[in-house]
């Protein structure tokens, strides 16, 4: 089975003909109104979730089954993200700190079974534009070299949408659907066809964040798999050592 961590990933490309937004549009203004207070939103420094991911696997005998994995996710300001993914048989660590990314996989029996990889430019860059997605909420793009471009209205789940590409680079681009009477975030799109819906809300200095998250992803060979994400817990503005988010020394097994 493909890396958890990575099936999580947003890989995302563009969309052309748009019209570029600008300044910041009402519905912006709107999306962030529904997570938390501009005070809350711009003093924001990190988050912390803790939950479960689900995902069908195989067993043994190659039938499909429920795959369970305690999962711990850290986004810090400007460029740090943690997530570590432990099952009985394996602890995986992803890592971004700034311009270093790495990955490291454990047999939890055997703390000496371990191997690491370092992550290549690309998938730092989306590392980076994932981690900024996570903490600025829809605003100053533009201050990272980004931009947003305005791709009209579209009907999701029955309710009428804006739909506004927050474009990183020419192929890491998030498209996100907004209620056009609201600015709920309704849908988020990707260019290979996943697709990753936010339910429920958990609460935590003063912002809303989603309680669930469920990513729908196409497969080469057509057909798609769900992974769902259930938040226990998340909270805000905590500190954390620099080393959790270091690149290991590669003879070193902790």
């Amino acid at each position: 089975m493909p890396s958890m961590i990575r099936s999580l990933a947003l890989v995302l490309t563009s969309l052309a003909f748009a019209a570029v937004l600008h300044a910041e549009d009402p519905i912006i203004a709107k999306a962030r109104s529904n997570i938390g207070s501009e005070a809350a939103l711009n003093g924001l420094q990190s988050v912390h979730y803790t939950g479960q991911l689900e995902v069908m696997g195989q067993d043994a005998d190659g039938k499909e089954t429920p795959v369970k994995v305690a999962i711990e996710i850290i986004f810090e300001k400007p460029y740090r993200q943690r997530i570590v993914a432990t099952s009985p048989q394996k602890i995986e660590v992803t890592a971004l700190d700034d311009y270093d990314a790495w990955q490291r996989e454990q047999d939890p029996a055997d703390a000496n079974n371990w191997r690491m990889t370092l992550l290549s430019p690309e998938q730092i860059k989306r590392l980076r534009a994932n981690t900024w997605e996570n903490l600025s909420f829809y605003r100053g793009i533009e201050e990272r070299g980004g931009r947003t471009e305005d791709l009209g209205t579209a009907t999701v789940d029955g309710v009428k949408c804006r739909k506004i590409a927050f474009i990183h680079d020419d192929d890491i681009i998030f498209y996100r659907y907004f209620d056009a009477k609201t600015g709920q975030l309704v849908l988020t799109e990707t260019e290979s066809g996943s697709t990753i819906r936010e339910r429920g809300e958990l609460k935590a200095g003063g912002l809303n964040f989603p309680n669930k998250i469920i990513t729908r992803n196409k497969l080469p060979d057509g057909s798609e798999r769900e992974i769902v994400v259930t938040f226990d817990s998340v909270k805000v503005n905590e500190d954390f050592a620099d080393e959790i988010f270091a690149m290991p020394l590669l003879g070193s097994g902790n």
